[in-house]
């Protein structure tokens, strides 16, 4: 199970201690009727009356926010890796964290770089005292979310255990017996393994397990084959 890069008490690092320059992010999920630049206008409208200097624009288009990766937040990731800008500026945090513990994780990241995090319309600004508090409380959000998630998974592998199902990979009945047949009429282990529906491994493994029952002169011939094969 994953777990949190971040605790209550440490998710904010450091951050800087005066913002001067900032990256602007935006999303939207489709194209249908939204556009990021009424996101945009307001962000540079709020750091023009914080006198902020804007560097760059880091804007995902048709991107749901649910996914794995997006394009403009992974360069704004790697820019904020190099000290790029002192803070990010988003609308609202739904636009920049697919979930929360993604949220948690990704500001923790931009304060271990020492890049600051600001929510325009959550009235979160992580380089002040009341927005690394909100952030505390966010982060133990995270964690009572991925602990309710961890009790549940243990519920339902308990559930199914005690109702007889069988957990992880179904076991393969392997026919030992065909195995040793086809290789002594001299196939390969790899066509054996082919024509059997499994693994070149398992074929010589089982071929070796075979070979114990054997008298020690026909185990020494049998392993040659095996090799040979």
């Amino acid at each position: 199970m994953a777990t949190l890069k971040v605790t209550p008490t440490n998710a904010v690092q450091a951050v800087p201690p005066t913002i001067q320059r900032v990256a602007l992010y935006a999303r939207v999920s489709t194209l249908n009727g939204q556009h990021p630049e009424m996101q945009l206008s307001e962000l540079r409208e709020f750091a023009a009356r914080r006198g902020w200097s804007v560097t760059a624009e880091y804007v995902d288009e048709g991107v749901s926010g649910s996914k794995e990766s997006r394009p403009a937040l992974n360069r704004l990731m790697a820019d904020a890796h190099h000290r790029r800008f002192d803070a990010v500026l988003v609308w609202k945090i739904d636009r920049f964290g697919r979930s929360l513990k993604h949220l948690v994780n990704a500001i923790a990241d931009l304060s271990a770089y020492g890049v600051a995090f600001v929510s325009l319309r959550d009235n979160i600004d992580l380089s002040t005292p009341s927005g690394r508090l909100m952030l505390q409380i966010i982060g133990a959000m995270a964690e009572f979310e991925l602990s309710l998630t961890q009790e549940r998974v243990r519920a339902g592998l308990a559930n199914a255990q005690a109702h007889g199902v069988q957990l992880g990979r179904p076991r393969r009945i392997v026919d030992g017996e065909s195995i040793h047949r086809m290789k002594a009429e001299g196939v390969s282990l790899r066509t054996i393994a082919a024509q059997l529906g499994i693994g070149y491994g398992t074929a010589r493994a089982r071929l070796a397990g075979e070979r114990k029952t054997l008298s020690p002169e026909t185990s020494s011939e049998a392993e040659s084959q095996a090799l040979a094969g």
